[in-house]
């Protein structure tokens, strides 16, 4: 809780002297990073934040250090950086009298001892090969004095500068830590940088906002930085993660909050959500601590509430599975209307993606309807009853890739590979005390399966004897002989005949695997009447299981 973090402006780093460690790796930055850094530098342009006399400034990205002693930082990490701005700033002295020129922040790296002789009478000709660093060094130098020769004489350095110097800002995080090496092992392992989320944890725990000599405020530190582990523990729960978004995210998923309320995020810089907190830190209002905070609990706790209540949980994870809703506009109109008035919300919401959908005409060819469709008749019929208080699983359904499988076999899936197994599994269920069953059994030892058009043949014949109950006309890729399943189960039972599918589905359902209760209830065959014809999916099961998947839809539909 003792680091510091703060944005300092270059100007402001030229008071300091920096240590570069020998456990870091020497300078390394070629000519595509010096002149992306001097074409964004160039590109940027201040303007006025609302409501301020303050600039916006261009983000140089995050220089860990720690205290040394008076004025020498040691760096942890950002040395590429750092070493490239003190080019630059050398190269654009070099316009002034050595009496106007600014005192640069000076580097020294513990491997060169007369690095800082060095750095201080740079030359575009002097190239030093060999010392590995300082042909780097050098090669870096003469590549920032080509893009400035390129710009041209009417090229306004005057304006480059200050825009660098004054409106270029540096994360400064200030380490209080000891050890410095694990600390740069653990940023530079796998080069994973600073998050959103760890930045501003850092400015809402920086130690500058609780004074030591104030007990109320270090118990107020102690209590937001508990409240944050609270906040973060619950979203690591992957049912409420995936209730509320997409993203496989596994650390700092707090951070999801953080970039709802920074809804003009910019794509292009990554730490513009870190920027926004800074801008509102900076509002010069004594309570910004707390009314940041209270606003960050404040969205916690709505998601919480929307999660817990079954109704809600369904509607909206319904909304945010099928991509329907902006959750940030969804909080801002829950803020703002009746509980009742935002469930009727959600309702119109969900009567408005389905607007364009028919679903006499729906068909398997139309994947993303279909599963759509599929995906709310299981939710509506699991709400519609008053005994059931089970939750939808929306982290099985993203993380297994739930699709849609036909009920009953379909001709045109003829499988290539494992036809022998195929034969196996659909053979346990033909009745042979019937003539077709004798005659198929029959078939099905002698069928020689590479030869295509007998396997072929003997494949559409066991098709339509298992779909014999339906009718010949009837569209096998209609709404009406689709179902929802997750790949693992589909992979599982490969276009098999129903009363296979039937087996797998069981089996599935025995071994704790979820499956969707209208998926089960066709396998169960919950549509027939009594006695059911058990190995066969029949017209009559076809035409329940549409009818209820429209009745159950219904108040939903145009």
């Amino acid at each position: 809780m003792g680091n510091v973090l703060e944005l300092k402006t270059v100007n402001q780093l030229q008071e300091y002297n920096f240590f570069i460690p020998g456990y870091q790796r020497g300078y390394k930055w070629g000519e595509k990073e010096i002149t992306e850094l001097l074409n964004d530098i160039s590109d940027f342009v201040p303007r006025l934040i609302d409501d301020t006399d303050d600039k916006t400034w261009y983000c140089l990205q995050p220089i860990i250090v720690k205290e040394k002693k008076d004025i020498i930082y040691e760096i942890i990490d950002g040395q590429q950086r750092l070493t490239t701005i003190y080019l630059i700033l050398y190269y654009l002295n070099q316009d002034f009298v050595e009496s106007r020129r600014d005192k640069l922040f000076q580097l020294h790296y513990e491997t060169r001892n007369d690095s800082s002789e060095y750095l201080s009478r740079l030359d575009e000709d002097r190239v030093n090969k060999e010392n590995i660093d300082y042909y780097y060094i050098s090669n870096a130098y003469k590549v920032i004095a080509k893009w400035f020769d390129r710009k041209g004489s009417n090229f306004d350095k005057g304006e480059f500068r200050s825009k660098l110097k004054f409106n270029s800002k540096v994360i400064w995080y200030l380490s209080t830590e000891t050890d410095s090496i694990a600390i740069f092992r653990r940023i530079n392992i796998g080069k994973i940088p600073l998050t959103n989320a760890e930045l501003i944890k850092a400015l809402f725990l920086n130690s500058s906002n609780f004074p030591k000599n104030d007990n109320r405020l270090k118990l107020r530190q102690l209590e937001i930085a508990t409240e944050w582990d609270n906040i973060e523990s619950a979203m690591q729960d992957d049912k409420f993660w995936y209730f509320l978004c997409e993203n496989k995210v596994t650390n700092n998923r707090i951070e999801f909050i953080f970039n709802l309320m920074h809804d003009s995020n910019d794509l292009t810089d990554r730490y513009s959500t870190f920027r926004f907190f800074v801008n509102k830190f900076n509002k010069k209002n004594r309570d910004a601590l707390d009314d940041n905070w209270d606003e960050i609990k404040s969205y916690y706790q709505r998601f919480r509430e929307w999660y817990e209540e079954r109704d809600l949980y369904h509607k909206i994870g319904y909304l945010v599975s099928v991509g329907a809703t902006d959750l940030k506009k969804l909080y801002m109109i829950s803020d703002k209307i009746r509980k009742t008035e935002f469930k009727y919300h959600l309702d119109e919401l969900i009567k408005n993606d389905l607007k364009e959908i028919d679903l006499d005409d729906l068909q398997y060819s139309d994947i993303k309807n279909v599963r759509k469709i599929m995906l709310l008749y299981n939710i509506l019929t699991m709400l519609k009853s008053n005994k059931d208080n089970s939750f939808f699983p929306f982290h099985l359904y993203k993380n297994e890739k739930w699709d849609i499988e036909h009920i009953t076999s379909v001709k045109d899936k003829i499988p290539e590979k494992n036809r022998e197994e195929w034969l196996r599994d659909a053979n346990a269920y033909i009745e042979i005390d019937t003539m077709k069953g004798e005659s198929l059994a029959s078939r099905i030892k002698k069928c020689d399966i590479d030869n295509d058009l007998e396997f072929k043949s003997l494949y559409e014949d066991i098709v339509d004897h298992f779909n014999s109950y339906l009718k010949k006309d009837d569209d096998i890729d209609n709404i009406s002989n689709l179902t929802l399943l997750d790949s693992e189960t589909n992979r599982g039972y490969k276009n098999a005949v129903f009363p296979f599918k039937r087996k797998t589905i069981i089996d599935r359902d025995k071994q704790g695997v979820f499956i969707p209760v209208c998926t089960k209830n066709v396998f169960l065959k919950y549509f027939s009447k009594y006695p059911p014809k058990i190995s066969f999916w029949t017209q009559e099961d076809r035409d329940n299981y549409e009818k209820d998947l429209y009745d159950v839809l219904e108040p939903y539909l145009d």
